[in-house]
């Protein structure tokens, strides 16, 4: 997957380049060839008989290996754009092993930057890519869990796409749930097996009581079915709403759980996204 869309983010690149160049030359009437601080990149996109697509990048002019010595110069004007992070992971993908260690930690720095993907994955929307443009933004989630924004921007995709109601993301990832989270009370209420399994806490239900326990790191919390009441290490709590059995699936207040599993949650109302991350 990921060498999918750098693959396409690699075409768009080339795309956005060209178009800035032509831009620029009808503005002033001239070339810029032949001008250091211009750097052209061509992006060729080869796909193999075996259906797997690989990129090379040449700069025109450039002499010794074909592409490596062009990418380096490229990297050095664009590496806090989005072509950055596109390029710092062909440099680290093709030429690993004629990188020193000091270059390859700046270049793991600029393509794992959020930002930078996520304009990647705005550029992907922009010229109809939506799909594509979803994949481009899982990985800017995943570059820095913590961005609420990066959450909206893939909600709004989704929307696009025509994914609507609550989302929920635990460590930048989507569980998978039988039933999907809902709003109750004003309370959000998530599958419970799902956000434990997330996590990796352990879950058991004890069909007398009714009731579901889940542990985690030393602590233990408890949900009675249809009460108010629960318990985190043997101490009681009161909820604003119970957990409740929903088509067959347990379903618990996804705040109460989380911060009492120690986890950090966050709420974008705008694509009603419920982010989950551990500090």
């Amino acid at each position: 997957m990921k060498k999918r869309w750098m693959v396409i983010a690699s075409c768009v690149l080339a795309t956005s380049l060209m178009a800035g160049s032509a831009l620029a030359k009808s503005e002033t009437g001239q070339s810029n060839e032949g001008k250091s601080d211009v750097v052209k990149v061509n992006v060729d996109l080869k796909v193999k008989a075996d259906g797997v697509a690989t990129v090379t990048s040449d700069t025109y002019g450039n002499q010794g290996h074909n592409g490596y010595k062009g990418l380096l110069n490229a990297i050095n004007n664009v590496n806090d754009k989005p072509a950055g992070a596109v390029i710092a992971d062909l440099l680290l993908t093709k030429y690993e092993t004629q990188l020193t260690a000091e270059k390859k930690a700046e270049l793991e720095a600029i393509k794992e930057k959020d930002a930078a993907l996520s304009v990647v994955a705005d550029l992907l929307d922009q010229s109809g890519s939506v799909t594509d443009a979803v994949y481009v933004q899982k990985e800017a989630i995943l570059a820095n869990v913590k961005n609420l924004d990066s959450y909206k921007k893939l909600g709004k995709l989704y929307d696009k796409l025509g994914k609507k109601g609550v989302k929920l993301y635990v460590n930048g990832e989507e569980p998978v749930f039988e039933v999907a989270p809902f709003i109750r009370e004003g309370n959000t209420l998530v599958p419970f097996r799902a956000i434990s399994e997330a996590l990796k806490a352990t879950v058991t239900w004890n069909a007398e009581e009714r009731s579901v326990t889940v542990t985690r790191d030393g602590i233990t919390v408890k949900l009675f079915i249809d009460s108010k009441t629960a318990t985190v290490n043997g101490k009681e709590v009161t909820l604003e709403v119970p957990a409740a059995i929903e088509q067959g699936s347990t379903v618990v207040p996804v705040r109460f759980v989380s911060e009492a599993l120690k986890a950090a949650v966050k709420w974008e109302a705008e694509t009603q996204s419920v982010v989950i991350y551990e500090e």
